[in-house]
């Protein structure tokens, strides 16, 4: 039986359970409504006692839905997607430019697309862009996002997606460190070794690197592990060790001086990973298209230069 819509609780505790679940926790969630944690989780206590049942089973580093709870967010998930359409296009109508949302990996973010946005805002000033740096994959319709560039092998490349470039790895470090090139393990002796901490990704890791160049025994003075590949880059910028540098991602800081490729007995073949472009919608307001074409301009600019 319905509740009478008197009873129904008010949109602000619907809309911060919709955002928790989109994100599966409270503190990013909080980051979207631009609100503090500890407000987000009274919105959910305070509907939970509304409703009468619990919506959310709260871990030590995670949170998951109870029955109700999922029941509840596969139907307020698609009536809140629905409101921010309607809105979001009497918005427009009202003569609102609507801003162009781009997702991407956190390292893809920050390495990539940052260093170029200037340039792009230069030249289209009235087009707003929000980036949405996020190593998950995000729903694109039930995030409003119109442009998503993904880092997959091209047999996992999602259906209309268009490739961007490749990846190829190499060891790099600050001019500083007084290092040009490896020749042989023996090269690394007293040097920090800097490594990206996601074992899904072992083209990536130094025991692969190491592998592939068929050196045994490396005696570094040590490994320091990031979690995010932009930390990573940013250390080894500062000179504080040896990194494995993804060259396409990597070519401002090399322009910039602040990293230099160690050559090394040879080059590896690529990871067979690659970065693709993908559509929200096949056709595309004027201002989405114009930041694609942009994006595909700027990875022909990345695929050409080489390194």
């Amino acid at each position: 039986m319905p509740l009478p819509l008197a009873r129904l609780p008010s949109l602000d505790l619907l809309r911060g359970f919709v955002a928790v679940g989109r994100r599966m926790s409270i503190t990013q969630a909080a980051d979207d409504l631009c609100l503090t944690q500890s407000a987000v989780s009274r919105q959910i206590k305070a509907l939970e006692e509304a409703l009468g049942v619990k919506l959310l089973v709260r871990g030590h580093r995670a949170i998951a839905f109870t029955p109700a709870g999922e029941r509840l967010y596969r139907c307020a998930d698609g009536i809140v997607h629905q409101l921010q359409e309607v809105l979001g296009a009497l918005s427009v109508g009202r003569g609102r430019r609507q801003p162009v949302t781009i997702t991407a990996s956190v390292g893809v973010a920050g390495l990539w697309l940052l260093p170029r946005l200037t340039a792009f805002q230069q030249t289209h000033p009235g087009i707003e862009i929000r980036l949405a740096a996020d190593n998950r994959l995000l729903d694109l319709n039930a995030e409003s996002i119109d442009l998503a560039i993904r880092y997959c092998s091209r047999a996992a490349a999602p259906e209309g997606a268009i490739w961007l470039f490749g990846e190829t790895v190499v060891p790099v470090a600050h001019p500083a460190l007084g290092k040009q090139h490896l020749r042989s393990a023996a090269d690394l002796t007293g040097e920090y070794l800097l490594e990206y901490d996601e074992p899904r990704l072992p083209g990536l890791q130094w025991s692969e690197w190491l592998r592939a160049m068929g050196w045994e025994n490396p005696r570094p003075r040590g490994m320091q592990r990031f979690n995010q590949y932009d930390q990573l880059m940013q250390a080894a910028a500062s000179g504080q060790g040896i990194a494995i540098g993804r060259l396409e991602l990597i070519q401002p800081l090399l322009a910039q001086g602040r990293l230099q490729v160690l050559t090394a007995p040879h080059r590896l073949a690529d990871t067979g990973f690659s970065y693709w472009l993908l559509w929200a919608d096949a056709e595309p307001r004027d201002d989405v298209r114009k930041v694609g074409e942009w994006i595909l301009a700027a990875a022909r600019a990345t695929a050409a230069a080489g390194v």
